[in-house]
């Protein structure tokens, strides 16, 4: 057994549990799950499981099921048990909490009710695919799962196209190949991506190429498991502070500082917070 039984704050903790390899858990998270007075999880099943593995016995303890379906109850009554005492440890059904899986909920009522909560973090499967899509990593922007609709998928692509950002999503294998034609159509054909499936698992998979290679390749094939698709931001063309200045110059002489910052953040699609720096600086 790998694990200590500590005594722990009355407290919400949101623990890591892995995404595939039962070992990649960390020895902080078998701590709390053997240490907690309350478990819940997303999966009742996983997590039982999962502490079975590692030899952490329940001890008499239920574990409670929170998900996107269970209501405010279950809610109040982790809160509930905080208040009079007790720890309270949740799980999602694979990787961190929150993180395109429930637990938002528990944390902004934990944060209503000034509920301590803190984190025993573990894998995540968005930052393994960074670290081996070759793609990268100093800029990502995590969009979770797209719309399964295709006008509506390719309508958030396209509110996606500008960003200066390695783009992450979250895949089903039944609309992999649909996203990339999607994607190839909206981003570009020649943008750079990866298709990582199952990772850390025995079948772990990283296909690189363009989107119009990768769309090719799974327009019919026939895929499983959990996917990261990784897209490049692409060649997006540089605006210089030059030019932001220029800009901004001729706007403020037409309209309020405020409205100009606005108007340049937008048209040269750049942060406003740049912008505004920029302006104040120009004003000194």
């Amino acid at each position: 057994m790998n694990f200590q039984k500590v005594p722990l704050a009355p407290s919400i903790y949101f623990v890591g549990v892995p995404i595939g390899t039962a070992r990649d858990i960390t020895l902080r998270a078998l701590d709390v799950l053997a240490s907690a007075h309350v478990l819940a999880a997303e999966d009742t099943r996983s997590l039982r499981k999962l502490m079975e593995i590692h030899g952490v016995p329940l001890e008499g303890r239920r574990i409670i099921a929170l998900h996107d379906h269970s209501g405010n109850k279950v809610i109040e009554g982790l809160l509930d048990a905080v208040k009079s005492g007790k720890s309270v440890a949740y799980a999602s059904e694979a990787g961190m909490p929150l993180i395109a899986d429930p637990g938002f909920e528990l944390s902004r009522a934990a944060a209503e009710a000034g509920v301590g909560q803190t984190c025993a973090p573990g894998a995540s499967a968005v930052l393994t695919a960074l670290a081996l899509a070759g793609l990268p990593t100093d800029a990502f922007h995590f969009a979770g799962f797209l719309p399964s609709a295709k006008g509506a998928r390719r309508s958030a692509l396209e509110g996606l196209k500008d960003t200066r950002a390695t783009l992450a999503f979250y895949e089903s294998p039944k609309r992999i190949g649909a996203t990339l034609q999607d994607a190839a159509l909206v981003l570009g054909e020649t943008r750079r991506a990866a298709v990582c499936r199952e990772l850390t698992k025995k079948f772990e998979e990283v296909v690189r190429g363009t989107l119009e290679e990768l769309a090719e390749r799974y327009q019919s094939a026939s895929v499983k498991g959990e996917i990261v698709l990784l897209v490049d931001r692409g060649n997006l063309p540089d605006v210089s502070e030059i030019d932001i200045e220029t800009a901004l110059k001729d706007a403020m002489e037409r309209m309020s500082m405020r409205d100009a910052v606005d108007a340049v953040s937008v048209a040269h699609k750049t942060p406003r917070r740049k912008v505004y720096q920029l302006a104040l600086d120009m004003g000194k």
